[in-house]
């Protein structure tokens, strides 16, 4: 294969991934934070019960994805990642149209464990982005896929909300399931995988790559203790953010629509990030870009604290957004560099699988945390990323992937 011909290959593979990934996680997102309206729909009236269903039932699949995620990844590496993904993402078509004749919550539950069990698609597609990029593209073919998963849930919730005036929200989970065909047929017919001499090595051997044998590998416990913390901090926002602006905006119109905007800030601004990291580590190596980043999203959070009102909160958000991307895509560029091909999938699995815990545990934490006051939640998460900043800074090898000319150590 040619220059020329690997580089329309990559390009080709990098496009049905981007756009599986952004119509996969927009669709999840069309139906899922209308969950509480469609529970009552069924006939429950008691709102603490709707609150309860609809807090299991959001939070057992990225729990049972957690729990399988470096399973499928370690199919993936030995019988190929585009079957895998393509997989997950056929369940999903068939999760998601069973979803719209659920008569009762404990039928969701029920889909939403099977949808669990299934998942994890996300990882196995930074993976095979990771795979098929050329030298000097790994941080770009990374970060644009990462910036589909942030762009995807950003946009979701307001096409689903536009689909579900037109058709009912029940009739909106069919049209979920179309977009996830849609992602389907972009990955079978897009995306072309070359089984590697890696591959079919560990295919000969039958060896496998199990999480202790994965911690061999350079930085990667230091990795995952990073995505773990970031996804940590990001996720802490959501429960104390709409009752931190409430004291700035008492008319709760108001304070609803600053919410909306200041999470949209913070999402989009997180997809830049992730697009922009790849131009930082031509720059810097990961350790310095990680650091960094996480010290400007450390002050970002506290600014958020002491901000006086909704703009300089927004600004604030918008910054913090932007680091966490950055921040994120460079932990992901600097693991995919150390892991070995052929059990790339297998690690970016476990990745994930911290990143899920993060997510899961994170509201909790900041629930607990604004029993003592909502500033307490962004003091801890600023800590957080403080003490991330240095252990990364002090420990991490300079890991750097995207140079193009010698690296800058300090600047």
């Amino acid at each position: 294969m040619t220059g020329d011909d690997a580089e329309r290959l990559w390009r080709r593979n990098l496009f049905a991934l981007t756009a599986a990934v952004f119509i996969g996680f927009t669709g999840f997102t069309l139906v899922m934070p209308f969950l509480p309206i469609y529970i009552s729909q069924m006939g429950v009236t008691d709102v603490g019960v709707i609150a309860a269903w609809t807090g299991v039932i959001l939070g057992v699949t990225p729990a049972m994805t957690a729990v399988f995620a470096p399973l499928w990844g370690r199919l993936a590496d030995r019988f190929g990642r585009r079957l895998m993904v393509a997989r997950s993402l056929f369940s999903f078509i068939i999760i998601m149209a069973a979803m719209a004749f659920a008569t009762q919550p404990w039928h969701l539950f029920a889909l939403r464990v099977l949808q669990g069990f299934f998942a994890g698609y996300g990882a196995l597609c930074l993976a095979m982005a990771a795979e098929s990029a050329p030298a000097g593209k790994l941080a770009q073919s990374i970060g644009l896929v990462q910036t589909a998963q942030r762009l995807g849930p950003a946009l979701g919730p307001v096409i689903g909300a536009l689909i579900a005036g037109v058709v009912g929200l029940r009739a909106t989970f069919f049209v979920t399931a179309v977009f996830y065909a849609v992602a389907f047929v972009l990955v079978l017919w897009m995306y072309t995988e070359v089984p590697t001499a890696a591959r079919a090595s560990r295919l000969a051997s039958g060896g496998a790559v199990t999480f202790r044998s994965a911690l061999a590998f350079e930085n990667f416990l230091l990795l995952m203790a990073v995505i773990f913390g970031f996804q940590f901090v990001d996720r802490s926002f959501g429960p104390i953010l709409p009752l931190f602006i409430s004291g700035m905006e008492p008319q709760e119109s108001r304070a609803a629509v600053v919410s909306g905007v200041v999470f949209s800030a913070m999402a989009c601004s997180a997809a830049l990030g992730h697009h922009f990291c790849a131009q930082l580590l031509r720059r810097w190596s990961s350790r310095l870009v990680i650091s960094r980043a996480s010290l400007v999203a450390a002050f970002a959070t506290l600014a958020m604290g002491y901000a006086p009102g909704p703009v300089a909160l927004g600004l604030a958000s918008a910054i913090f957004g932007l680091a966490i991307g950055a921040a994120m895509t460079a932990a992901y560029t600097a693991a995919a560099a150390n892991l070995p091909e052929s059990v790339r999938a297998t690690g970016f699995g476990f990745l994930t699988s911290a990143s899920l815990v993060g997510i899961a545990i994170s509201p909790m934490v900041a629930g607990l945390l604004a029993r003592i006051g909502l500033g307490a939640v962004f003091f801890v998460d600023a800590g957080v990323l403080l003490v991330l900043a240095a252990i990364v800074l002090r420990t991490m090898g300079d890991a750097v992937q995207e140079t193009t000319g010698p690296l800058v150590e300090d600047a």
